[in-house]
């Protein structure tokens, strides 16, 4: 699929690197997702009804998906002046058929096992933004075998991610792979494998 160029806005708000430094490392894993991550899915995905967005940060996300004409309910765990302080693993009612977020990377797995928990209808989505090294581990593969796991978007270009700060456009680079893991109920087979520019995104 060929994308258009995207214009940004210089004054990044993004780190140029990202690394696991514990000591430093933001108590809840806040780092809100550039906005390019979230065109570049909308660009290949595409959502029938209201979206949940329940680690939402400062909006980043939500404000994009709305901005693209989506109904969102944000929620996070923190009160960032943005959504309704809920905790996500404790919910037990669907609020929409689909999930669309960046979750903290070490409760990445509770995450996604919730939320396919709350949209089990057909069709329903659930959209994690994730490091690609998600992929690897000896039982995850065991648990990515009993889910509909139904695509996997790399991002080819590194994406700039801001540490506990708010967001913005930025132009800069990342040095952590991310990728988009989409998981859609009634999907059957291996997932499909694709590719995303944020950079190129509408």
């Amino acid at each position: 699929m060929s994308l258009a160029p995207l214009s940004t806005t210089a004054g990044s708000a993004f780190s140029r690197a990202q690394t696991d430094d514990r000591a430093n490392r933001e108590t809840h894993d806040f780092y809100p997702t550039h906005p390019g991550a979230t065109r570049a899915l909308l660009t290949v995905e595409a959502f029938d009804g209201p979206i949940w967005e329940p680690a939402c940060g400062d909006g980043a996300m939500s404000t994009v998906l709305e901005a693209a004409g989506h109904q969102v309910i944000s929620t996070d765990l923190v009160k960032r002046g943005y959504g309704e302080q809920r905790d996500f693993l404790m919910e037990w009612a669907p609020r929409a058929p689909h999930i669309v977020t960046n979750p903290p990377f070490r409760w990445a797995r509770e995450f996604a096992d919730r939320a396919l928990l709350l949209t089990r209808m057909p069709g329903g989505k659930v959209c994690l933004f994730l490091r690609l090294a998600f992929l690897e581990g000896i039982e995850r593969q065991r648990w990515f075998a009993t889910t509909p796991l139904a695509r996997v978007w790399v991002m080819s270009r590194r994406v700039p991610m801001a540490r506990g700060k708010a967001h913005g456009e930025g132009d800069g680079s990342g040095v952590i792979a991310f990728a988009w893991f989409v998981w859609e109920h009634g999907h059957q087979g291996k997932p499909d494998l694709g590719w995303l520019d944020w950079k190129a995104a509408a």
